[in-house]
């Protein structure tokens, strides 16, 4: 394949080569890897790469891929056969495949059998599941390991069950999270809107703590909420507040109905940057994905958080948080009332998040570390 990728300082392809021309395939799509399709897209449009995204017409209702100047491809999801071959007819004059999640470079390993097209991808999140499903995560961990040019992990965990699982190549990604909607419009002023988000929620005279994620298992909800039995003994109250939709909704209504917990369940949210700006403390108690977009946004915005001490959350948040042990709800009951009654302790925290989340890659730097994958893996061979 001799095309020369467009990766000049000002982002043009050179004078009579064609533009390298990438297709992102994205399954149902995470929150955070949805996201990070949609940055790394506007990033590679803007530097004159074509950008085919290959995902469910609702994932770009929801994130906009055209809107940053790549193509949509409607891609059905996972479970329906459809999908191999609508993602092999736009894959047919890729340069290059970049797959999103494991069940994605799956179906797009399938697409490319028979072509030599350079497959790169991208692992997101690390499944917790047990048994029988565990042995068939590995069995597909090792066919997508195996298949791709290049695997890129999100946590240096990940990396390693890459490499572990048979990857040729696996290396830790730079993985920033996107440029958060500006929340104060101008002539705004934050001090104002913050009291407004927390009146709305009804805190206006209790600390308020805010969780974000879909409810699952693996989230921690049962951990939180056994600690919020613990902060009714507070005085003021603090009102935890979830936003998320999922299967266990019910079970989790019930209990905070049941033992009359200061809990409220808001359901899926598109401001979850304003709920941190008015929260207190945010929450991450469960094993969330790598590079929980949560802990990123909190220390962002400058808001102190208490976290399972899991996954690749230590090596996000450094001492920029305060971490629990996973399962504990006394360690994460007691974590939460220690910062309510120690402001000096809070400030702190709200000052080394920002110097942590100063450290993170920045969007740039995720596209110029993909591009040079890239363009290591489309690069014409040398004549003899």
């Amino acid at each position: 394949m001799s095309h020369v990728s467009s990766h000049s300082p000002h982002g043009h392809a050179p004078h009579g080569q064609a533009p390298l021309r990438t297709v992102q395939v994205l399954g149902g799509g995470s929150a955070g890897s949805s996201a990070h399709v949609r940055s790394l897209a506007s990033g590679l449009v803007a530097r004159g790469v074509r950008v085919t995204v290959c995902a469910p017409d609702a994932a770009d209702h929801t994130y906009d891929f055209t809107g940053v100047g790549a193509d949509h491809v409607h891609v059905p999801r996972r479970n329906d056969p459809a999908s191999v071959a609508a993602l092999r007819a736009a894959c047919a004059d890729a340069h290059l495949v970049h797959a999103h999640g494991l069940h994605a470079a799956l179906r797009a390993a399938l697409a490319l059998r028979g072509r030599h097209v350079p497959l790169v991808v991208t692992w997101h999140i690390r499944p917790h599941v047990e048994g029988a499903r565990a042995r068939l995560l590995r069995v597909l961990e090792r066919r997508v390991a195996r298949a791709a040019s290049v695997v890129l992990g999100s946590s240096s965990d990940l990396v390693d069950r890459a490499r572990s699982r048979g990857a040729r190549d696996a290396r830790l990604a730079a993985v920033a999270l996107p440029a958060r909607r500006r929340l104060v419009a101008a002539g705004e002023d934050a001090d104002r809107l913050r009291p407004k988000a927390r009146a709305e929620l009804g805190t206006t005279d209790r600390p308020l703590l805010v969780a974000v994620g879909s409810l699952d298992r693996r989230r921690g909800y049962d951990t939180l909420l056994d600690a919020a039995r613990a902060w009714r003994r507070l005085d003021p109250v603090p009102l935890l507040v979830i936003a998320g939709e999922g299967p266990l909704r019910g079970e989790l209504q019930r209990r905070i109905e049941n033992e009359g917990l200061p809990v409220r369940l808001i359901g899926r949210r598109d401001d979850v940057g304003e709920l941190l700006e008015a929260a207190d403390i945010a929450l991450l108690p469960g094993c969330p994905a790598a590079r929980s977009v949560l802990a990123q946004e909190a220390l962002h915005a400058r808001v102190p958080l208490v976290a399972a001490d899991a996954g690749d959350i230590p090596e996000l948040v450094g001492d920029a948080a305060v971490l629990v042990p996973h399962g504990d709800s006394e360690a994460l009951a007691e974590a939460v009332a220690d910062l309510l009654a120690d402001p000096d302790r809070c400030e702190r925290l709200r000052n080394s998040g920002a110097l942590q989340a100063a450290t993170w890659p920045t969007e740039d730097q995720t596209v110029a570390q993909v591009l040079s994958v890239y363009d290591e893996l489309t690069r014409p061979l040398p004549l003899p």
